[in-house]
């Protein structure tokens, strides 16, 4: 079996409840890294559909599901968006196999009676456009996050980033859209050799608190 999507049953301890094992873990958290170099290596579509797939399961306020992506891979896609990035993020992303522009669309309301159907709330979203733009915008960045996770669970690697011009992302490729671009994702097989060390982090009791 895959050991990246092993599972191991610790039944014993606790009935019905799963734990990864520590290669999934190590792959999605101990040992993966944001990435600024790539390999020259082709993403396959069929992956970044099973990371899609997986990531619109995580939940969402409503199941609201405001994620909106485009996926550059072109490279007219890629002069595209370069006008758009800040100085220090243009060699990476060109050298990106592929870079996902992150949106989040605020007319998400209009599937709610499909995807929440067991509640009529669209109108609580509808006729308050500050609560639909906010529900929007945190819903999916949760959801980028999900992507994220999701990327490294099949296998691929992720370099996720500001540092762009939103207005002319939006204006370039969401026109005939409600969409909101947040965050681009550069995806692909990085580059260890390229890395940084990894950065501190804070402490568990710097981080949370039991009350």
């Amino acid at each position: 079996m895959n050991q990246l999507v092993h599972i191991q049953s610790v039944r014993e301890a606790a009935p019905f409840v799963y734990r990864l094992d520590g290669a999934a873990l190590d792959r999605l958290f101990r040992d993966a890294r944001s990435h600024n170099g790539w390999l020259d290596r082709p993403v396959p579509r069929h992956l970044i559909e099973e990371a899609v797939d997986l990531a619109k399961l995580g939940p969402t306020a409503v199941n609201a599901s405001p994620l909106r992506l485009i996926l550059v891979e072109t490279e007219a896609g890629r002069a595209r968006l370069k006008p758009a990035l800040s100085p220090g993020n243009v060699d990476k992303t060109m050298a990106a196999p592929l870079t996902a522009i992150v949106a989040h669309d605020p007319a998400f309301f209009d599937h709610l009676p499909r995807l929440f159907p067991h509640a009529d709330v669209r109108g609580m979203f509808a006729g308050n456009p500050q609560l639909a733009e906010g529900t929007a915008s945190y819903n999916a960045t949760l959801q980028a996050g999900y992507f994220i996770m999701a990327l490294r669970a099949v296998g691929l690697d992720a370099g996720p980033m500001g540092g762009f011009d939103k207005a002319k992302v939006d204006a370039e490729f969401f026109t005939d859209t409600s969409f909101r671009s947040s965050l681009l994702i550069n995806i692909g097989y990085g580059d260890h050799t390229k890395l940084f060390p990894r950065s501190p982090r804070l402490a568990f009791d710097e981080i949370a608190q039991f009350a």
